[in-house]
């Protein structure tokens, strides 16, 4: 059975940063594609990272350049590292496994499994 376990969620202040957790069990980080995926209120779940069992990583526009998406085999986590946060980051968080998709200028990563609870990121301006 595959569990995804995320957590490090919290209130920041806009301009700071928080890194988010993914514990998996049941599936290897290493051997999967792995994603961060976010959902606003009234807004679809989008990814916004991912990280390519091959090691290559994958960012929507939105936050390249601020966010990083890692994994640690040895652990089987991904963490989400986010600097420079703003009000539109604000979101609940997921991750999962996922087909990724590629196209000629963007991406995409098709969840393989049940959602976890996610957590919760609030950026105050």
């Amino acid at each position: 059975q595959v569990q995804l376990v995320e957590s490090g969620g919290g209130l920041v202040q806009a301009g700071g940063s928080l890194r988010l957790p993914c514990a998996a069990s049941g599936i290897s980080c290493r051997m999967n594609n792995m994603g961060w995926y976010r959902q606003a209120p009234g807004k679809q779940r989008d990814p916004v990272a991912a990280i390519a069992s091959y090691g290559t990583t994958y960012y929507a526009g939105s936050v390249k350049g601020r966010f990083t998406i890692s994994r640690d085999s040895a652990k089987n986590t991904v963490f989400l590292q986010m600097n420079s946060l703003k009000p539109e980051d604000t979101a609940v968080y997921y991750c999962n496994a996922g087909h990724l998709v590629r196209y000629s200028s963007t991406w995409s990563l098709r969840p393989l499994y049940s959602w976890g609870q996610g957590t919760q990121v609030t950026v105050s301006s």
